[in-house]
């Protein structure tokens, strides 16, 4: 058998892709002029399985500074979330 040895270089993009790979996103919820607080607070409740108290909280925050993060994870987690999300009116990206 012949066995390789890995360069450097090699190691180190091995590295980059994993780090890529696990790499966490989040849902950003921005403000809008449209839908209440409570739909808001109701919507992240169900979808993001948020307490009330967060929900509120993230609500207020996206209210007042214009969005907020209210969710992390894998892309593949968060997307079903986001689409809900759009589905209930609200606007939100993944980053």
């Amino acid at each position: 058998m012949i066995y390789f040895e890995k360069t450097k270089e090699q190691e180190q993009e091995q590295r980059e892709v994993a780090v890529e790979t696990s790499r966490l996103h989040e849902i950003i919820l921005y403000n809008d002029d449209v839908n209440t607080f409570d739909h808001v607070i109701n919507t992240l409740i169900e979808v993001c399985e948020h307490t009330p108290e967060q929900a509120e909280q993230c609500s207020l925050i996206a209210h007042y500074k214009g969005k907020c993060s209210v969710k992390r994870g894998s892309y593949d987690e968060l997307e079903p979330k986001c689409i809900r999300l759009h589905a209930a009116g609200l606007s939100a990206e993944i980053v």
